[in-house]
């Protein structure tokens, strides 16, 4: 069973809500700990939506607010096995 503090706890929520809102500039991996995957995201966001007219952008938002509802969605539990033991960084 993984160590369930209130860190974690907060961190889910503070994920969850921050790529629903902020989905297509990578807040929510920066919050996790995923500082390349961050950063892949918003060069994918600001370079890809500069040439692509904010197509890129709207698509990052996209994937930022499925990531958010599967955040939310998770347990506790798994949520930790997955994003903090497993280091899953997408999805």
């Amino acid at each position: 069973m993984a160590n369930l503090n209130s860190n974690y706890a907060t961190k889910q929520l503070l994920a969850g809500y921050g790529a629903i809102i902020f989905g297509g500039f990578g807040i929510h991996k920066f919050i996790l700990g995923y500082t390349a995957e961050g950063i892949l995201t918003i060069i994918i966001s600001i370079v890809g939506g500069y040439f692509s007219y904010g197509f890129t952008l709207l698509i990052m938002q996209v994937v930022g607010l499925l990531e958010g509802i599967i955040y939310l969605n998770k347990s506790h539990e798994e949520f930790v096995e997955n994003y903090f033991i497993n280091k899953q960084g997408w999805f």
